[in-house]
């Protein structure tokens, strides 16, 4: 298996000298702007990775969100997460559409601290894209019963309230926030990582609109290892399939419709109509994907066998 980090050590050994972000972020460090250096350095991996036929379809659903974001309304993005590469493939596809690069630069992501904590060689593709640092609920839950969880159970709930205020300054200035709802990237061998945290519920009530777009391909694929520096590059098509705006509060009614359901109930009800709906987007673009695969390969092009040329 071909690691990233040993992969492009031509481009990663530049991210990381162009990396100038502390691992360890304090409370006061939490909004954390786009290393444009390093983006640059980003999509001339993505640019090797993904293949012809890659598209973000629906993309006008996003210049609507774009357009109501600019008018005041607040606005929020859903998407399911299968790799590392999951935003910058979309920042490099979305640079294809008129209206593409505005749209991105109001992008703000919100990420785990573990992007930042847990490898240099991480974090230098981490900041290439702006992003709201958040202390996972995942994250907590995996330290109970250890001796740092109440510690840590303090910075958390110190953490996430002050990137609540920053959030909320920020959807107010016209940025939209990109939320992966399942909280992290999909493991094919565990298949809670796709469940929808009930979160995404909260985030639903403090947001006018929302896009949810599904994923289909993967560039980067999750290492066995859980190690994220070595994860697994591989050309593929990508297909990202936006819907249409969805009014938030219209969402959470129809989900509710019928049920007498409250507090964590109700929130997991939200949570899971998110999922289905991420489902059937996912559906939709794996169709696109297979066609766009059959199309390579009646042209001869075998993209699951080849092989990138080391060094190229």
């Amino acid at each position: 298996m071909i690691h990233i980090d040993s992969f492009f050590r031509h481009i990663t050994d530049e991210l990381l000298a162009n990396s100038t972000e502390p691992q360890f972020i304090s409370d006061d460090e939490l909004l954390r702007p786009a290393n444009r250096k390093n983006q640059v350095l980003v999509e001339q991996i993505i640019e090797k990775l993904l293949l012809p036929g890659s598209e973000v379809v629906g993309f006008e659903h996003l210049v609507d969100l774009y357009q109501r974001s600019q008018a005041g309304e607040s606005c929020i993005l859903l998407m399911e997460h299968y790799s590392n590469f999951d935003i910058p493939n979309l920042f490099f596809l979305a640079k294809e559409n008129s209206l593409g690069t505005e749209f991105l630069e109001t992008i703000v992501a919100m990420a785990g601290m573990k992007l930042n904590e847990e490898s240099k060689f991480v974090l230098a593709f981490t900041e290439a894209y702006t992003r709201l640092v958040i202390y996972p609920p995942r994250a907590l839950v995996s330290l109970e019963g250890k001796p740092e969880y109440e510690q840590e159970q303090r910075r958390s709930r110190q953490v996430n309230r002050k990137a609540l205020h920053q959030m909320i300054r920020l959807k107010h200035e016209g940025h939209i926030i990109l939320l992966f709802p399942a909280g992290t990237r999909y493991h094919p061998a565990k298949p809670n990582s796709k469940q929808m945290l009930t979160q995404v519920e909260s985030y639903l009530r403090g947001f006018d609109h929302m896009v949810m777009v599904g994923i289909a391909g993967n560039t980067l694929e999750v290492n066995p290892s859980g190690l994220m520096n070595q994860d697994l590059p591989k050309q593929d098509v990508v297909i990202y399939q936006a819907s249409p705006v969805l009014n938030c509060d219209e969402f959470r009614a129809r989900a509710l419709e019928g049920s007498e359901a409250d507090g964590e109930d109700a929130k997991r009800i939200v949570a899971d109509a998110v999922g289905t709906e991420l489902d059937l987007l996912h559906r939709d673009a794996e169709e696109i994907r297979k066609q766009r695969l059959e199309q390579l390969e009646s042209q001869g092009f075998k993209p699951i066998q080849v092989e990138l040329p080391d060094g190229s």
